[in-house]
């Protein structure tokens, strides 16, 4: 697997954003992977949208070809790393963005994301870009 999914991107491809929908089946040969925090959010917006039924076949159909990526002790102690260099440096990122970038690490994976405000903070994380 080489590109980790972050939230707001699998949100563009439920919602059928035109980049979201071209992007990640061209990245899907690489492989795709999210973060068990990401599956958490995605549910959170199934069963409070406004079609739960219709959001959560849309969000198996993603799934097929994707690997959740559990949380893991090694994922949790550069989650830790991550949260203290950032908090002396007067920074904050949110705790669920932090495991999804801790997990990229982890795993060696490039994160595909919108919230390039985050994300940029984080230490030796690797963000998609397009050329």
């Amino acid at each position: 697997m080489r590109h980790l999914v972050d939230t707001d991107a699998v949100a563009d491809w439920l919602n059928n954003r035109p980049e979201a929908v071209s992007l990640l089946p061209a990245l899907e040969p690489e492989g795709l992977a999210i973060s068990l925090i990401t599956y958490g959010e995605v549910y959170d917006g199934i069963y409070y949208g406004r079609d739960p039924r219709a959001a959560e076949q849309a969000f198996l159909r993603f799934l097929r070809g994707v690997t959740v990526l559990p949380l893991t002790r090694t994922i949790m102690k550069h989650f830790a790393r991550i949260r203290g260099q950032l908090r002396r440096q007067g920074l904050t990122v949110q705790d669920p963005d932090l495991l999804i970038a801790a997990t990229a690490l982890t795993h060696g994976m490039t994160l595909v994301t919108r919230n390039l405000r985050h994300f940029q903070r984080v230490p030796n994380l690797v963000i998609y870009t397009e050329a």
